[in-house]
């Protein structure tokens, strides 16, 4: 079946398996293509950009997610998180006169929103979506880390700086897409690595520099073995201890990576799916950075999902199953459509936010815990709660807004606040002619800088920490945090040049893009869907004749 974006115009492919879920599940087919949906959810999520501000609840200062202009009520975590309040206070009758997305709204801007995503962590006040991590700053989307600095998606590992999609790393430094690498740097797609430099598509190697695809290799330079005195002399010569020499070897690590044949698909065991990123997946079409699911579709950044439809973000062990048009949703739900921070044991929940612990049978609730059978964050029979709910149903769908997420223009955040611009970038003009928030930078975060970085760390002393440095690209200022410094020192790496969101931007760069193309295997001529363009230099093959080159 096919179908035509209401937003982009673009024509888009409904497949049987996905007329029965949308059946199974009770919700319309989508209006929008999968690109536009996940712009939208996407622009409910903010990760990175942080802000000082009051807390509506103690009236102390807390850093939050949500700009001090904002009209919203924000609590600290922990205060959020007490039973000092009860969002079941906010309970409201649903006004007819109005259409649900207006209910919503002041709903939503009534009942208080949890200033940052953060749960176990110790000493970590400068953290966003992150849980169980110790001595982190700036990490974001993170898991049971320690002593990390400006990551994100990072789990599992420690003393780890400027990296993004690593699990189970240690002393790395701005690598991306690693599993289980040590001492090393500059490395993406890697598993197992140890004491190397500049790395891609490599497993299992030591002592590496400059090298692409190789397997169980030790003191390889360029992809060329060399004895240990030879390696150690070469890595030398090569002054890595200055950022000058980086900048440059950087650059031509890109283009010597591209004279090599690469994957089409990113992933171990995956089977009968489509996508990059795939671990151990089966039945599961155009999905990003998934692992451990089954039967899903349009899934980005999610493990332990099972049938499943356009979810954005989460999923953990404790999974979910039979969701669909979600951000930020898991850890035991079952049965949830068009929710926002929806997880811990939640059920039967349609067109709900921030609502956890045990919590089902709601519509279009707000902020509950361990809560059923409320709509609007009031509380009814199972008999009243069927009946109105169906009369809500009815209503939205005169007004047309039954079977789609929360639109952009509801989001509390500015669409350059979130990763919808990462993925879906804009200009400030675009964004504004769409209806949608934009937020200028504050221009005292524009400093001027009044001396020059050296180009070693051995030149930098401790009063470093108290300059204010302006970053080379945006001009952004930034700083030298002292547990950085420790880092830095230690690996005998250079002070940053660029502000931390632009190497946060230089590592997303790197990845390709979540859209996939139909190519042929450079090398069999097979039909492949990937994530490399065609008119790309790379040159892409399929996974039988990749394995057959590498070494």
């Amino acid at each position: 079946m096919k179908k035509v974006c209401a937003v982009s115009g673009m024509e888009f492919e409904i497949t049987d398996e996905d007329l029965l879920f949308y059946e199974n599940m009770g919700v319309p087919v989508p209006t929008l293509c999968p690109d536009e949906r996940a712009r939208r959810r996407m622009a409910w999520r903010n990760e990175r950009t942080l802000y000082w501000r009051k807390c509506d609840g103690t009236g102390k200062r807390i850093l939050s997610v949500f700009h001090q202009d904002s009209e919203l009520k924000v609590y600290d975590p922990e205060y959020w998180y007490s039973d000092q309040w009860d969002a079941m206070a906010y309970g409201r009758d649903f006004d007819f006169s109005k259409t649900f997305f207006e209910n919503f709204r002041d709903l939503m801007y009534s009942v208080p929103q949890l200033g940052r995503s953060v749960v176990g962590n110790h000493n970590c006040n400068f953290v966003n979506q992150c849980g169980w991590c110790k001595n982190c700053y700036l990490i974001f989307e993170a898991v049971n880390n320690e002593n990390c600095l400006y990551c994100e998606y990072v789990y599992d590992s420690r003393s780890c700086m400027d990296c993004t999609q690593i699990t189970d790393c240690e002393l790395c430094f701005e690598c991306v897409d690693c599993r289980n690498c040590y001492e090393s740097r500059f490395l993406q797609n890697c598993k197992t690595c140890n004491d190397s430099w500049f790395l891609k598509n490599c497993i299992g190697c030591n002592n590496c520099f400059g090298c692409v695809n190789l397997r169980n290799k030790e003191y390889y330079f360029l992809n060329e073995k060399c004895t240990p005195e030879e390696y150690a002399k070469k890595i030398k010569n090569w002054q890595l201890e200055k950022s000058s020499k980086i900048r440059t070897l950087r650059g031509h690590f890109a283009e010597f990576s591209k004279k090599f044949p690469h994957k089409f698909q990113q992933g171990i065991q995956s089977e009968d799916s489509t996508g990059d990123y795939l671990d151990n997946v089966q039945r599961c079409r155009e999905c990003f950075s998934l692992k451990k699911s089954q039967d899903c579709a349009f899934i980005f950044t999610c493990s332990h999902l099972k049938d499943c439809r356009d979810i954005t973000v989460f999923g953990t062990e404790g999974g979910c199953s039979r969701c669909h048009e979600c951000h930020e949703i898991g850890q035991g739900c079952e049965n949830i459509c068009f929710g926002d921070q929806v997880w811990m044991s939640c059920y039967d929940i349609f067109y709900s936010k921030l609502c956890q612990q045990n919590c089902r049978n709601l519509f279009g609730c707000c902020g509950l815990r361990h809560a059923e059978y409320c709509i609007f964050n009031k509380k009814y029979s199972p008999e009243e709660y069927e009946k109105l709910r169906t009369k809500i149903i009815a209503h939205m769908k005169e007004t047309g807004e039954w079977g789609e997420f929360f639109p952009i223009k509801l989001s509390p955040f500015a669409y350059n606040e979130t990763i919808a611009l990462e993925y879906f970038p804009l200009t400030k003009e675009e964004v504004l002619a769409r209806g949608w928030k934009w937020r200028d930078p504050d221009p005292r975060d524009f400093l001027a800088q009044d001396f020059q970085v050296p180009d070693t760390i051995a030149e930098v002393d401790d009063a470093i920490c108290q300059k204010i440095l302006a970053c080379q690209r945006c001009g952004k200022n930034f700083k030298i945090q002292l547990a950085e410094l420790k880092f830095l020192r230690t690996e005998n790496l250079p002070l940053p040049h660029f502000c931390t969101d632009c190497r946060h931007a230089d590592r997303m760069k790197l990845r390709n893009p979540r859209q996939l193309f139909d190519r042929t295997c450079d090398s069999c001529g097979v039909g492949i869907q990937t994530t490399f363009a065609p008119e790309r230099p790379e040159k892409v093959f399929c996974e039988r004749c990749y394995l057959e080159t590498v070494n």
